[in-house]
């Protein structure tokens, strides 16, 4: 399987939050490591696409569409937040 970098998510990102996401700065609930969307490692061969930690390779994000629905999973993150907002609480 290749693996990709966050930009290859940003569409499906706009898709799901409506807004540019790239940027936005993720935490890894396994190992805390915080790092842009962006530097990300993605995997879109699976049976949907699969986010994981560039620092502990734990899964922090799948994304699956199904029948022009998107189902999202973040429980790997501990955290999502654009740059100048609010963080979004992910998982747990």
């Amino acid at each position: 399987m290749d693996a990709l970098d966050g930009n290859a998510i940003g569409g499906l990102l706009i898709d799901v939050f409506g807004a540019e996401m790239t940027a936005a700065a993720s935490i890894c609930g396994t190992c805390g490591a915080t790092r842009p969307v962006a530097e990300l490692v993605v995997y879109r061969q699976a049976p949907g696409t699969v986010v994981r930690c560039r620092a502990c390779g734990c899964v922090l994000m799948v994304f699956v569409k199904a029948h022009g629905v998107i189902g999202v999973d973040l429980s790997g993150l501990a955290s999502l937040s654009q740059p100048g907002s609010a963080s979004i609480p992910a998982g747990r």
